[in-house]
């Protein structure tokens, strides 16, 4: 989707309880991001579909176009109605995760979610989810996501020129310290393996986030 205009934007607290992670497969929060085209939204749901334990999959771009009449879609330009219905999106995914979590089930939300804007992007997700949210970045080369991106159609395929922009500020998250996948050569299965040993690897020593 596009790009918000830059600065930091305000959003409510949320309870900071830590999320229980647990190497063995229960209850853990990961945020899968990723431009658009990554394939964030196909590997959650398989990697959530193919877990030993319950497990949620929550998509902000799903969440966001729960409004039907009304809706702001931001490629018809950002504006203060498509930021409202962006961060009340954020704000219910961070609801439902937390509720999931209290409740046994464990959850992977995606969303893309840039480097330069640590305040409302990872920052804003660690509020609403809990301090124990597990970010993984989902990062293939950008001729696999122009690729992926027009296989898309309605308003979650976007134009070339956006597509690349967006790729080129997502490649800040390398040397950020956060597990990067490179997924341009593996099929959604082999990511959600190498998902899971990522995950295993951050659990045993979360990242400094």
């Amino acid at each position: 989707m596009p790009l918000p205009p830059g600065g930091p934007v305000a959003v409510p607290s949320a309870p900071q309880a830590a999320v229980p992670p647990d190497p063995a497969g229960t209850t853990i929060a990961v945020l899968l991001i990723g431009p658009a085209g990554a394939g964030k939204t196909s590997v959650a749901k398989y990697w959530a579909d193919h877990r030993r334990v319950p497990t949620a999959h929550i998509s902000l771009d799903d969440v966001r176009e729960w409004v039907r009449s009304g809706f702001a879609d931001p490629q018809t330009g950002w504006n203060d109605n498509s930021e409202a219905q962006y961060r009340l999106a954020r704000r219910t995914c961070g609801f439902a995760a937390r509720n999931f979590l209290a409740n046994g089930i464990s959850c992977i939300l995606d969303d893309a979610v840039f480097p330069d804007r640590p305040v409302v992007g990872l920052g804003g997700w660690k509020r609403h989810v809990g301090p124990g949210l597990l970010p993984v970045v989902l990062l293939p080369g950008l001729d696999i996501v122009l690729e992926r991106n027009a296989e898309r159609s309605g308003n979650r395929r976007l134009g070339d020129e956006e597509v690349a922009r967006i790729h080129g500020r997502m490649a800040g998250w390398y040397g950020s310290g956060l597990p990067i996948i490179d997924n341009s050569q593996l099929d959604i299965p082999e990511t959600a393996r190498i998902l899971d040993d990522v995950l295993a690897r951050s659990i045993a020593s979360p990242p400094a986030w």
